[in-house]
């Protein structure tokens, strides 16, 4: 029996369908059509906003700061902003996931605290254990995330090249990929040292700081290490085009690398923004000056496996120190992922081949590559994760989000859409203004090898 019929436009993996519906059944999309829609129990009809594939986001920082209870706003941050799975990193407050238990704690934790669907990566120690490795592999999680930086020495420790090799053996053969957060320690550790002594401590030198050489350093020896294994290597985000090409020359030579693009790469310049934003806008890798036109040619090139937000809401007392190298890296990108890219791609390409994209981009690609069986879709027997995206320009505010941290990099941008509402497995679980659905509702989504 159809239980829920939404009515919009409808944007499929292929197409726009104009007067559409979707009619779902047991939390799944039974059917998908114009004109005529089956009776259900209840009817939505959302007139002319679109209604997307909910989007899957590959990166998230859920537990980094206040540990597993995270999960909680970082859901919550995420159906606001029309995501109905997250892919959450493993480098929690105080213990990142390396074992077994730690795994099962954090399905614990979503199980408590989600609003939305989430799936794990896993980590491993600077000296990896192959039978912590297998367990993890064994409990689903979809991918495995390294550090060539040591941003803590351990909760998010640099792993040497020797481990980097021992780990990508192990995942021979299980399809996982293996994702890097690629930085070389002795470059970046040299050019902060520099800056610092010559008293260049603002915000305009945070690239400066992290070079693209460190960068593409660090990227270039992983793919080397990778190709002499038969492991899946990617790069989890690569500021500048020079990476995205490094990956395509590898790929060329039949080995299995990819790379992944942050959607704040595509939305700022550190030229024009960073002096607005200061700490505000510090990630690792930085944004850079100039790259956004070349990346966004990347993207439309195929060089990149899908666009995530690398979501992290540190408080505002983290970001606002005078010196950039006293701030803390990362900022919340989840409630403005989807519109943001919405937008900016219609700006390019028009709002129809802008809904593809981000069909593709956000939700499509990223559940494929995770192997998230069921989700990324709007077609008969996936889950009825729905994004439902009013053609309402807005300026964004971050406030609007009582659980969020109160403050973006997005604050002040106009955006053409405006999440409407938000539906996980046939679910509302944002209605436009508030979470509808209370904690406990998200589910842990393991891998499908």
């Amino acid at each position: 029996m159809t239980e829920l019929v939404l009515k919009g436009r409808v944007v499929t993996a292929s197409d726009i369908i104009d007067n559409g519906w979707i009619a779902v059944a047991g939390g799944k999309v039974s059917a998908v059509g114009t004109g005529g829609a089956p009776t259900a129990a209840e009817t939505q009809d959302f007139g002319s906003a679109w209604l997307l594939p909910g989007a899957v986001d590959g990166q998230t920082h859920a537990g980094s700061q206040i540990g597993f209870p995270g999960m909680a706003p970082t859901t919550k941050a995420a159906v606001f902003g029309g995501v109905t799975t997250i892919v959450d990193m493993p480098y929690d407050h105080p213990i990142p996931v390396t074992k077994a238990p730690v795994l099962h704690e954090k399905v614990s934790a979503i199980q408590r605290y989600a609003v939305c669907d989430v799936a794990l990566y896993g980590t491993v120690p600077p000296r990896p254990d192959p039978a912590d490795i297998r367990g993890l592999i064994d409990l689903g999680v979809c991918a495995f995330k390294i550090s060539s930086f040591e941003a803590h020495p351990d909760r998010f420790p640099r792993i040497d090249n020797a481990a980097t090799l021992t780990l990508l053996q192990a995942l021979e053969g299980t399809g996982l990929p293996l994702g890097l957060h690629n930085e070389d320690q002795e470059i970046v550790a040299h050019a902060t040292r520099t800056l610092k002594e010559a008293g260049r401590t603002g915000a305009e030198y945070h690239s400066q700081s992290r070079p693209p050489v460190a960068e593409l350093a660090a990227t270039g020896t992983f793919l080397e290490l990778a190709a002499s294994t038969e492991a899946h290597a990617h790069i989890v985000h690569i500021s500048i085009p020079d990476g995205f090409e490094m990956v395509r020359t590898y790929r060329g030579r039949g080995r299995q690398v990819t790379a992944e693009m942050c959607v704040h790469y595509l939305l700022f310049d550190a030229e024009t923004d960073m002096p607005r934003l200061k700490g505000l806008l510090k990630v690792n890798p930085p944004i850079r000056p100039g790259q956004r036109e070349a990346l966004w040619q990347v993207l439309e090139d195929g060089l990149c496996s899908f666009v995530s937000s690398d979501h992290s809401a540190w408080p505002l007392e983290r970001k606002t120190n005078a010196s950039i190298f006293d701030v803390a890296a990362g900022m919340p990108g989840l409630e403005a992922m989807l519109p943001a890219f919405f937008t900016a791609a219609a700006k390019r390409k028009g709002d129809a081949q802008a809904a593809l994209l981000t069909a593709d981009y956000l939700a499509d690609r990223p559940a494929r590559f995770f192997g998230l069986a069921g989700k990324g879709r709007i077609a008969p027997g996936f889950d009825a994760d729905i994004a439902v995206l009013a053609a309402d320009h807005y300026i964004y505010d971050a406030k609007t989000n009582p659980d969020g941290p109160g403050w973006s990099a997005y604050d002040g941008m106009a955006f053409s859409v405006r999440p409407a509402a938000t539906f996980v497995r046939g679910r509302k679980v944002f209605d436009g203004v508030t979470v509808t659905e209370t904690p406990g509702y998200g589910r842990y989504i393991a891998r499908q090898r």
